[in-house]
């Protein structure tokens, strides 16, 4: 039963009135009506109404006293993370994969909850584990109570832990072109994350699905103060722009719907085109991913990985070209005549996709993509424009005034004695030639405008570390031992797949949500124990709209509103 307001004529009266089911329709049947809305407001009526039921109902009368001020609240513990991400945790097999890896390790605590407690607290509040040991006291998350911080370090450094030599890949014997390409060298040792990642795959895997594309990329995460230790931590090319910390370089390897498959790390030293076939060969023997379509970045060409691919059958790529560094794309590929193909045109409205024209040419039976974007064209041309009207003017201040402005140094060159330096207006002109464009290089058969869509799809692995680096905060690191470091970057890559399974969820009810705000939200969701009339309730409190859609996407079930805990009033 429920109130409804009926109007009639130029008045709105009160009714009482009941849903029913009626030959396959809902039906609504009237119990009786009150009377005129005002009239009752204007006499203080409708609340004496509601005030004398509200004595029938426990939960009416508990709640009105809490509103009062007449309740005693004991404590409170937020509910919403690990409501909802526990079920998503279950979902990806998670406790089952890591129970069986377990086997036989006589571990005096569950790793399984200190691994589950590191993620969920990466995913609101991040930090370091010693962190995340304080943080879980105001929450409630079943089995981590008598969690100490040396058992999630433990539990890192088992994450990273390396597997034993009967469970190492035989490493084949480098030649020149090997050590190259990156086949051979020691990203190939095997760490229990590997197991899970793998395990976690399979898990999921049917005779219906399938894993056609690959993408594949890296980026730095630096240290600070002593992390890192001698070995791991290493002086590299940072894309943190911070050349002066030692680093760790990790990869990022997602299928062809965004789904973060496997991550990957390295010493902070190793150079993107040693990170390519290793990945390769680990998806084909250990996922069992035998032929596939890899979509990788212009970091990871070099000859020998292109006879590697090329030698590969099972193996196909779509890859970024270096457009200035190589000779045969710089003076070939984009000195070649022919029209381009129309992809999309410029744009009418914001959330047309970008402009993008396609021009195929092959050279020494290599294909290569010419992709084009009129638009950024035109921007790298007024930008090179307004750097060299910035040089002009800096110049005739003086030399001094070039110091610190890396912008500048594409565009100076020496001249001399008397004046040392002067704009080289000839560079910026051959800039031109490269304006709003990018190179592939691919042996697929696929059209030249599906070869640049795909590669274009790379932002996804480019979306994932800037979450990595920004939402989930995985940097800086203080963590010395590889063990602990790989355990802790691992962590972020678990979170990350939570984040995708939520985000697909989401998605297939049609729903949008702002990240942080939804987090924000779940993260406000409380349990509190309150004391009324020598009774005891757990009250929980309001959820809002965009964890609420969380929530609904992934079938989670909220307790209610105010439920007893038992006869006695809980001790104060």
């Amino acid at each position: 039963m429920f109130f409804r307001q009926k109007k009639a004529g130029k008045h709105t009266y009160l009714q009482v009135v009941e849903n029913r089911w009626d030959k396959g329709k809902v039906r609504q049947k009237v119990f009786m009506t009150v009377g005129r809305l005002d009239r009752l407001r204007e006499s203080g009526k409708l609340d004496s109404l509601l005030a004398s039921g509200a004595r029938f109902s426990e939960k009416a009368l508990v709640l009105t006293a809490h509103d009062r001020g007449e309740t005693t609240s004991v404590k409170s513990l937020k509910i919403g993370p690990a409501l909802l991400f526990e079920k998503l945790w279950k979902e990806d097999n998670m406790p089952s994969v890591l129970e069986k890896m377990l086997e036989g390790r006589k571990f005096r605590f569950s790793v399984e909850r200190a691994v589950f407690l590191t993620v969920v607290h990466r995913l609101f509040a991040s930090g370091s584990d010693r962190a995340a040991e304080h943080w879980k006291e105001g929450y409630a998350i079943d089995g981590v109570e008598d969690l100490d911080l040396h058992h999630l370090y433990r539990a890192m450094r088992w994450l990273g832990e390396r597997l034993p030599d009967s469970q190492q890949d035989k490493v084949p014997s480098a030649g020149k072109a090997d050590k190259e390409s990156g086949r051979g060298t020691p990203p190939a040792t095997r760490f229990n994350k590997d197991l899970i990642e793998e395990a976690l795959f399979k898990s999921h895997r049917n005779l219906f699905s399938s894993v056609s594309m690959v993408f594949f990329d890296t980026t730095s995460i630096y240290f600070e103060g002593e992390g890192g230790g001698e070995d791991f931590g290493r002086r590299g090319n940072s894309k943190d722009h911070r050349p002066d910390l030692k680093q760790m370089v990790v990869g990022m390897v997602l299928d062809q719907d965004g789904f973060p498959l496997s991550s990957e790390m390295w010493p902070g030293s190793t150079a993107d085109v040693k990170s390519l076939m290793p990945v390769v060969e680990r998806l084909q023997k250990h996922f069992d991913i035998t032929s596939f379509c890899i979509v990788s970045d212009r970091g990871m060409i070099s000859e020998a990985t292109v006879r590697e691919l090329d030698a590969n059958d099972d193996i196909s790529y779509i890859l970024g070209a270096r457009m200035r560094s190589s000779r045969i794309v710089r003076d070939e590929v984009l000195a070649r005549g022919g029209r381009y193909k129309e992809v999309h045109p410029e744009r009418a409205t914001s959330k047309d996709p970008s402009p993008l024209k396609v021009k195929e040419v092959k050279i020494d039976k290599k294909r290569y993509i010419i992709c084009l974007n009129e638009a950024q064209a035109r921007k790298d041309a007024l930008d090179r424009e307004a750097i060299i009207a910035s040089l002009e003017e800096a110049l005739s201040r003086g030399e001094k005034s070039l110091v610190g402005n890396k912008g500048y140094r594409r565009y100076v060159k020496s001249a001399g004695k008397e004046t040392a330096f002067t704009v080289d207006y000839a560079k910026a002109e051959a800039e031109a030639r490269y304006d709003g464009k990018w190179v592939l290089l691919t042996d697929t058969k696929l059209p030249a405008e599906e070869v640049a869509l795909q590669y274009k799809r790379l932002w996804m692995v480019e979306s994932v570390f800037r979450t990595m680096k920004s939402i989930l905060n995985t940097r800086p690191i203080y963590h010395q031992s590889e063990e602990a470091i790989k355990g802790h970057v691992f962590c972020t890559f678990l979170a990350l797949r939570m984040m995708v399974l939520l985000r697909n969820k989401v998605a297939e009810i049609g729903k949008e949500v702002e990240w942080n705000r939804a987090m924000q939200e779940l993260d406000e969701i409380m349990l509190t124990d309150i004391s009324h009339n020598n009774k005891g309730y757990q009250l929980r409190s309001d959820v809002r709209s965009n964890a609420s859609i969380l929530l609904s996407a992934a079938r989670v079930k909220l307790p209610p509103t105010l439920s007893p805990i038992g006869d006695t009033a809980i001790p104060t």
